[in-house]
C-alpha cells in the first residue's frame, strides 16, 4: 500500500471549493500520523493494574514511530497504519516499598495483524521486582491491547468524520424510512430563532459536564482561537463575536455565533461537515457556576436523526474529555 504523500496523482483530486465529494467517488486521503500520536498517547500513558503483591503504571511514551492515514474512494475506507512504540512504566511492591522501573515495546502495530495478535515485549530494569514484570505481562498487557483496539474504532470513526459523504441515493433511503418513524420522533425544527436550511427529521440533545475551574477560564476555552486549537488538536478558525462564522476539527465543524453572553452563555449555529448542505443545529452552551467548579449545560437542537449518536460522542469525546486533559495541563503549568 502506498503510503501517506504517495499516492498516485492520477487518482488523488484535491477538494472542491466547496468541499463536497460527490458521491464519494474520487480519491480522497487524509494523514492521520499527528492525530494518532496524540490520540495513542491519550490511551496508553495512564494505564494501570494492581494485585495483591504490587502496582504497576505506565508512566511515559517514550517513542512512538510510524505514521497512519485514511483513504476514501467510491464510498469506501482504507486504513494504513505502522507504528513502532515505546512505553516506560513503573511499580511499586506493596509488601516491601520497593520501586521498580521497566519498558513496554510494540515492535509492529500494523493493519496486517489483529490487536489480539499484536507483540507486546514487557522488560525490566535489572535487579529484583519479577513479580511486577509478571504483572505487567499478564494484566498489563491485555490493558495495553485494549487500549490499541481504542485506538483503531477511534481512527476508523472520530477521526474520520466527514470522509464519506450522503450520496442521493443514500438520502433518499434515509428519508423513506423516516417517513416511518412515528409523529413524535419527526418532529422539525421549524420554529428556531434561525433559519435552519433544509428540513430533515430532528433531536434534541441536553448533556452536562462538572469541570474543575472557573467560569471565566472554561469560557476562554470555547472562545479564544489557541485554546480551541489546543484541546481539538487540530488548527481552528473563530473570532468569538455575534454573527462571526467558525471551522474547527480541520473544518469538519463549522458554524456561526447566533449569541455570547461573557461567562455565562454561547448560542451557536453548529453542523457537521456530511449533514445534509446547509443544515445547521442550535447549540447552546450554559455556563453554571458551583463550589470551586463550573457546570457546563449542553442543549442541542436540530441534530439529524441519524447523527444522534455522532454527535454524542463529538461533544463527550471531542469536546469535554479533551477540554478536562487540557485543563490538568494548565493546572500542572502553573
Amino acid at each position: 500500500m502506498a503510503k501517506w504523500g504517495q499516492g498516485d496523482p492520477r487518482w488523488i483530486v484535491e477538494e472542491r471549493e466547496d468541499g463536497t465529494n460527490v458521491n464519494n467517488w474520487h480519491w480522497t486521503e487524509r494523514d492521520a500520523t499527528s492525530w494518532s500520536k496524540g490520540k495513542l498517547h491519550e490511551l496508553l500513558v495512564g494505564i494501570a493494574v494492581e494485585n495483591e503483591a504490587g502496582r504497576c503504571e505506565i508512566s511515559e511514551l517514550k517513542q512512538v514511530e510510524g505514521e497512519a492515514s485514511c483513504s476514501s474512494r467510491k464510498g469506501k475506507l482504507i486504513f494504513f497504519y505502522e507504528w513502532n512504540i515505546k512505553l516506560g512504566w513503573k511499580g511499586i511492591i506493596k509488601e516491601s516499598g520497593a520501586k521498580h522501573k521497566g519498558l513496554i515495546e510494540i515492535p509492529n502495530l500494523s493493519e496486517e495483524n489483529e490487536v489480539d495478535d499484536t507483540e507486546v515485549n514487557v522488560s525490566k530494569k535489572k535487579g529484583d521486582g519479577n513479580i511486577l514484570k509478571d504483572l505487567m505481562k499478564t494484566a498489563g498487557t491485555a490493558k495495553v491491547r485494549e487500549a490499541l483496539g481504542d485506538y483503531l474504532k477511534a481512527l476508523k470513526t472520530e477521526f474520520t468524520m466527514g470522509m464519506i459523504l450522503p450520496t442521493k441515493a443514500m438520502a433518499t433511503q434515509e428519508l423513506t424510512v423516516k417517513r416511518k418513524l412515528s409523529e413524535t420522533t419527526l418532529q422539525i425544527q421549524a420554529s428556531s430563532p434561525v433559519a435552519l436550511g433544509v428540513r430533515i427529521p430532528t433531536v434534541a440533545l441536553h448533556m452536562t459536564e462538572l469541570f474543575d475551574t472557573a467560569i471565566e477560564q472554561l469560557y476562554r476555552i470555547f472562545t479564544v482561537k489557541d485554546l480551541v486549537q489546543k484541546f481539538s488538536k487540530s488548527p481552528a478558525v473563530l473570532e468569538a463575536e455575534k454573527g462571526r462564522k467558525f471551522q474547527m476539527f480541520d473544518g469538519n465543524i463549522s458554524g456561526e455565533y447566533v449569541e455570547l453572553l461573557t461567562n455565562k452563555k454561547i448560542v451557536m449555529k453548529w453542523r457537521c461537515r456530511n449533514w445534509p448542505e446547509e443544515h445547521y443545529a442550535i447549540v447552546a452552551l450554559n455556563f453554571v457556576p458551583t463550589l470551586g467548579q463550573t457546570e457546563l449545560q449542553l442543549d442541542c437542537k436540530g441534530v439529524p436523526v441519524c447523527e444522534e449518536e455522532n454527535m454524542k460522542f463529538c461533544w463527550q469525546k471531542q469536546h469535554f474529555e479533551e477540554i478536562q486533559g487540557l485543563l490538568q495541563l494548565i493546572t500542572l503549568n502553573g
